[in-house]
């Protein structure tokens, strides 16, 4: 996937705290919880709840909120397709780490278990 200028200035100026609810609002609508949704943010970004509601707090943009994580190693076992893209074919870094999160919540949603949702 090739991002244009205008697509990738778009993502990196979301503001996290504007998706944060709606990808809460999808675990939990699949019987997921809000735990399990930090959990699973925590393996990607390394951020623990209190830095997670700063940043919420802070209204940070994607762009800020993956500046400052520290992305697990494992990331880059996080494939599939997802908004209809090859995340392993995404080839700016900040749009496929703005999917590798899509992805973690869709399996988490789906009922996959945590174990293979964190790569273990």
């Amino acid at each position: 996937m090739q991002n244009t200028s205008s697509a990738r200035k778009r993502i990196a100026n979301m503001a996290f705290s504007k998706i944060y609810p709606l990808l809460l609002a999808k675990v939990q609508k699949k019987g997921r919880t809000q735990e399990e949704l930090h959990e699973v943010i925590k393996w990607l970004t390394g951020f623990d709840n209190k830095k997670l509601a700063q940043l919420i707090k802070d209204e940070v943009t994607y762009e800020t909120f993956f500046s400052q994580a520290k992305l697990n190693p494992k990331a880059h076992l996080i494939t599939g397709v997802i908004c209809g893209y090859r995340i392993e074919e995404i080839e700016d870094d900040l749009t496929r780490q703005v999917r590798y999160l899509d992805k973690l919540a869709d399996e988490l949603a789906k009922g996959k278990k945590m174990e293979k949702i964190l790569r273990s």
